[in-house]
């Protein structure tokens, strides 16, 4: 498998969504593109191992549907949702699982991961991709609405209802926790 150290990537305006001067071939973008795609699937899955798999996968389908990707001004955010998806696909199928010896703050982490995920898949499928992309991904509202085919307000209005509906789910959760651990 093929790890990467996961430095940041944005040193130039590509990898923000926008389209560079030139055209760039998909070995070009693969290259440009991977550490950043692992970097997201990684804060979704909590495993090096498997978000390396799933921007693999990502990019996999950005190759097999090159003709018709490469000319989009929003590839990179192309890339960043499908491997978002298939995070959430994994997680959903199988929570990461901590390993043995792990430290109480690694554990907590993997609750807190398990939990945010829980969360977002809670979520309908246009707030939670306007999350992912802005928040876990990192693109400006403008790019996540050129990604998605809506406007800027209506990706606002899409992340203003998540964020509701995610604090009031995490509020729900842990007071239900905090009630539990008062009964015992």
């Amino acid at each position: 498998m093929l790890m990467t150290n996961g430095g940041d990537d944005t040193s130039d305006g590509a990898s923000r969504g926008q389209l560079p001067d030139d055209a760039e071939g998909f070995d070009e973008f693969f290259v440009r593109i991977l550490p950043r795609t692992i970097r997201v699937a990684r804060r979704l899955t909590g495993d090096p191992w498997i978000a390396e798999d799933v921007a693999v996968e990502a990019l996999a389908r950005a190759h097999a549907r090159w003709a018709r990707v490469e000319p989009l001004a929003w590839r990179d955010a192309w890339v960043l949702k499908v491997a978002s998806r298939e995070a959430l696909h994994h997680v959903r199928l199988r929570p990461p699982m901590p390993a043995r010896g792990q430290e109480r703050n690694e554990s907590d982490d993997a609750v807190l991961r398990i939990a945010l995920v829980a969360a977002l898949i809670r979520l309908p499928r246009r707030q939670r991709e306007s999350i992912v992309l802005r928040y876990l991904c990192d693109l400006s509202e403008a790019d996540v609405a050129l990604s998605l085919g809506v406007s800027v307000g209506t990706v606002k209005t899409h992340l203003h209802r998540a964020l509701t509906s995610l604090h009031a789910n995490f509020r729900a959760d842990f007071e239900e926790g905090y009630v539990h651990e008062l009964d015992a």
